[in-house]
């Protein structure tokens, strides 16, 4: 079973979710659930929705915009 973190801006408001699984790996969606990004611990690796690499290390919140 995933684990759901909520992202949310200064007034509040959601902007996103970040859902983790068991292994550790990270999934980022918008406020409307679109898959922004994922982080895999095993590679250390952000790839965005399209699965190019972003970087090393979990950057999946530079991914959020707006």
């Amino acid at each position: 079973m995933a684990k759901r973190q909520t992202l949310k801006d200064a007034r509040f408001r959601v902007i996103g979710y970040i859902d983790t699984d068991a292994d550790g790996q990270q999934v980022l969606s918008d406020a409307q659930f679109r898959r922004l990004g994922s982080y895999d611990p095993k590679s250390n690796t952000t790839k965005d929705a399209q699965f190019r690499r972003i970087g090393q290390g979990n950057l999946l919140t530079t991914l959020l915009t707006g």
